[in-house]
């Protein structure tokens, strides 16, 4: 009898069994990503001999600052290689004053080198300055501090941004290099992450399908717009500035990236809506704790209220977030006082509005499908519209 016994309020058996199911699902899932991950890339640049190599600057040869500050030409400049086969050496490398490569080298500075090696023949130059410790850093920051302000949620908060991060790397690139649908390999990643984040942040239980079941809708919402919005438009993956680049995937390996702008769309809103479908089946279901007798068309009313309060920050900073990757553009827009017509018929204007708008839109829709999914769990019986809702 004592196998039965309660243990945290649930039953050692029923623990035991959703702990088996959990770790034959973690299996399961990393047999899967280690066959999908298994591909032969195609070679689309020869880099036979060249390495990027960490490195420490420590002498000034040449320098290229000028009297105003700004550089000019090229800095040489003597580097210790910190990795790599010369491992230990001194070599008397460049670094061009390019915005996009080289670096504004000094003493002591970590750099990465970009080196060729043929034989005893070394070609090497500055790439950029070694940053990989300051993303690292950052990173264990901001988990650190969500652990320490969020506590036991703030941990499974992070552990989901994790699993998600994992995901995009490990399981939607594969199968877009694969040759699958970006579109639905979107889809099942987007739904594949909400379910384990929901599940890390809610636990088993009727708020967490709720939202659930309201996310997925709502990403679903926010594609089906995009791809109305680029029949009527004529807007397409294909308007891309990087089109010409992306064509190279398709002809080389038959990627489809024609779907790739709509794919990145749902990425980019699912965490907007992710956030709307948890905060308004859990406030429906604190709503429902402190009211059992409350009847299901005041809990509907309730929710809606809850979502109407939700919808103009989160569809703010949805729009405000596609704005700022923008900016540039918008911009040099401004500073060439190009026509009207011409912005607003742009391409590149097109697909910032497009992402806006239709994120915004799968915010607003997962609304009601929370509402009504909540509603129809916590109650048992659906709950349909009033009909005079409440303003």
């Amino acid at each position: 009898m004592d196998f039965y016994k309660k243990q945290g309020g649930q039953p050692v058996r029923k623990r035991a069994a959703r702990w088996l199911i959990l770790i034959l699902g973690c299996i399961l899932f990393f047999t899967f990503i280690l066959r999908l991950n298994q591909v032969e890339k195609t070679e689309l640049v020869n880099r036979s001999g060249q390495t990027f190599e960490k490195a420490t600057v420590t002498e000034i040869l040449e320098d290229n600052l000028q009297a105003d500050g700004s550089r000019v030409g090229e800095q040489k400049v003597t580097v210790r290689m910190d990795s790599g086969e010369k491992k230990g050496e001194e070599l008397t490398v460049t670094s061009s004053s390019g915005y996009l490569f080289g670096a504004g080298c000094e003493i002591g500075m970590h750099v990465i080198i970009i080196q060729s090696l043929s034989g005893e023949t070394v070609v090497a130059s500055v790439y950029t300055q070694d940053r990989e410790w300051v993303i690292y850093l950052f990173a264990a920051l901001y988990i650190l501090l969500l652990c320490l302000v969020g506590g036991r949620q703030g941990a499974r908060g992070s552990v989901g941004l994790i699993f998600t991060f994992f995901c995009i790397l490990f399981v939607y690139l594969p199968m877009i290099y694969r040759g699958f649908s970006p579109f639905w390999t979107a889809v099942f990643v987007c739904s594949l992450t909400t379910v384990v984040t929901m599940y890390l942040i809610g636990g088993p239980t009727r708020k967490t399908l709720a939202a659930i079941l309201g996310t997925i809708i709502g990403v679903l919402c926010a594609g089906l717009s995009a791809w109305f919005f680029s029949f009527l438009s004529g807007i397409t993956g294909y308007n891309v500035s990087d089109i010409e680049t992306l064509m190279t995937l398709w002809n080389t390996n038959g990627i489809h990236v024609g779907g790739l702008l709509f794919s990145g769309l749902l990425i980019s809103s699912l965490g907007a809506v992710m956030d709307v479908g948890m905060s308004v089946s859990s406030s429906m279901a604190e709503i429902l704790k402190q009211n059992p007798e409350i009847t299901g068309r005041e809990l509907f009313r309730a929710g809606i209220q809850v979502g109407r309060d939700m919808m103009g920050t989160d569809s703010n900073t949805l729009l405000l977030s596609f704005t700022g990757s923008s900016v540039s553009m918008f911009l040099l827009d401004y500073a060439y006082d190009l026509p009207y017509r011409q912005i607003i018929n742009s391409n590149n204007i097109g697909i910032a509005i497009m992402q806006g708008l239709c994120g915004s839109f799968g915010i607003v829709l997962s609304v009601p499908f929370t509402v009504l999914f909540a509603c129809v769990l916590y109650r048992g019986k659906p709950v349909l519209l009033p009909a005079h809702p409440q303003r």
